[in-house]
């Protein structure tokens, strides 16, 4: 059985990757504008270049970070440790876009809370990992904490930070 701590560990680069968005987001959408073949946007205008590359960057030197004092015991190296936070960080924004745009599909607009938010992100990232992570983190035990613990963070956070003005709306 994995130590908790090592899990909390490891979902940082996921929820800093996350949550970068909200303060440095904003500017060219990352969809560019184009409307797809049902009239809707393809992501909207909460999705941003700058966003994205914020995100990915932040939940990378964060990984960095944690990687220069501590070595999970998902990954075989430092190194691996590295790109794993890299590749986490990138499937994090990857599966908040992707979130959108089933969103959009769905016909909900932007800013209207949808359940894949709160976890698409999370399962996204599991994915890209997937190939440098050691199979114990896929335990279906830490999976569960993986998803429970989204189910909950991210509301909270998203709460926190329209109270504070850094979000519209609290979802």
């Amino acid at each position: 059985m994995v130590d908790f701590f090592d899990l909390v560990i490891f979902l940082l680069p996921i929820y800093v990757a996350n949550s970068i968005p909200v303060l440095l987001g904003g500017g060219t959408p990352l969809d560019l504008g184009l409307i797809m073949s049902d009239k809707r946007r393809l992501f909207g205008n909460g999705k941003t270049i700058r966003g994205f590359v914020a995100g990915v960057l932040g939940g990378t030197v964060v990984g960095g970070l944690i990687t220069n004092f501590y070595l999970l015991p998902f990954f075989l190296n430092a190194q691996e440790q590295f790109v794993a936070c890299f590749l986490l960080s990138i499937g994090t924004m990857t599966g908040d876009a992707v979130g959108s745009f089933i969103k959009r599909r769905f016909g909900f607009d932007a800013g209207k809370p949808f359940v894949l938010d709160t976890f698409l992100f999370v399962v996204v990232a599991l994915i890209f990992v997937f190939p440098l992570a050691r199979l114990s983190l896929y335990d279906p035990f830490n999976v569960i904490f993986f998803l429970v613990i989204t189910l909950v963070l991210h509301p909270l956070t998203n709460a926190i930070a329209n109270k504070l003005g850094l979000k519209k709306v609290p979802w």
